[in-house]
């Protein structure tokens, strides 16, 4: 018989409201930000060198949060500089949020942003057709490897576009968090669709070593408050329980089985910390930084 259980990416506003209750209930942007404030300055210390314009590129740059911290950090390096900021984003209600916030956001007279409403994958057949090959200054790609098909493809033709004084940042999940456990015993239990794939930062480093490139890796601790995810029929929780499953409905829909273990796994000190009476997932990132 066959499952009832679907995807998270088949119910896009489902997705959406667990995605942002998410954020709500983690320090997931924080810890962006803290390492932004701290840490970006010397990664971006010499990408744009004796030039007159700095070309940076986001790809799946979402709503433009954590961009707008980043392009302000190259700002105030280097001030008065020119700055191409070109994004990949494959959410037109995404890039729509992204020129509001660019529209409320002063100090970026110096900035020429172009909106490409594109997967990473159409962005770089568009430009193989069309024969070119543009180099960045800074490339950046943000929480965004799990929606590639081919992960290692994929580093490798944007790696191939750095200039010669250029970095490639890439955060996505580390492999010591909650979610590469999660993510690695249940992964044939979930249904996972062509939509997404499972990846942490561990596999990442594999690649980058078989592939023989330098890199950095800076990790940053992050949580994620899942306490309500074991208060039955609490709908927050339910959602949350949606968003680590990638499953839709996940408490209907699971074989009481594979929900049982889901929950008790979830408690777990692989998975999470009890604390103040409240279950900590560990949501920690990884921020890699690749060079030339």
């Amino acid at each position: 018989m066959a499952s009832p259980m679907r995807s998270l990416f088949t119910n896009p506003d489902r997705y959406l409201q667990s995605f942002r209750l998410f954020l709500a209930n983690s320090t997931e942007h924080q810890c962006m930000q803290e390492f932004m404030e701290s840490q970006l300055p010397a990664v971006i210390a010499s990408i744009g060198n004796g030039k007159s314009t700095i070309n940076i590129l986001s790809v799946g740059g979402g709503a433009g949060e954590i961009d707008l911290v980043i392009l302000s950090k190259v700002q105030a390096r280097y001030p008065g500089v020119t700055i191409n900021n070109d994004v990949i984003e494959p959410s037109a209600d995404q890039i729509f949020k992204y020129k509001e916030r660019v529209a409320k956001t002063s100090n970026l007279e110096n900035v020429k942003f172009t909106w490409h409403e594109e997967t990473a994958y159409e962005y770089e057949s568009r430009m193989n057709a069309e024969k070119k090959s543009k180099k960045w200054d800074f490339i950046h790609m943000i929480q965004m490897l799990y929606y590639v098909k081919d992960v290692p493809a994929t580093i490798h033709y944007f790696h191939s576009l750095l200039e010669a004084q250029a970095k490639l940042l890439i955060i996505l999940v580390s492999g010591t968090s909650g979610w590469e456990m999660l993510w690695k015993k249940y992964k044939s239990s979930f249904p996972l669709d062509d939509l997404c794939s499972y990846v942490s930062s561990a596999d990442i480093k594999r690649m980058l070593d078989s592939a023989g490139l330098k890199y950095q890796i800076h990790e940053l601790p992050s949580y994620m408050d899942i306490t309500s995810c074991f208060i039955e029929g609490n709908k927050d929780g339910e959602l949350l329980l949606d968003f680590l499953t990638e499953t839709s409905e996940f408490s209907k829909t699971a074989p009481p089985e594979l929900k049982r273990q889901v929950m008790e796994d979830l408690r777990k000190p692989e998975c999470s910390e009890q604390r103040d009476g409240k279950v900590l997932f560990n949501n920690n990132l990884s921020v890699i930084v690749i060079e030339p």
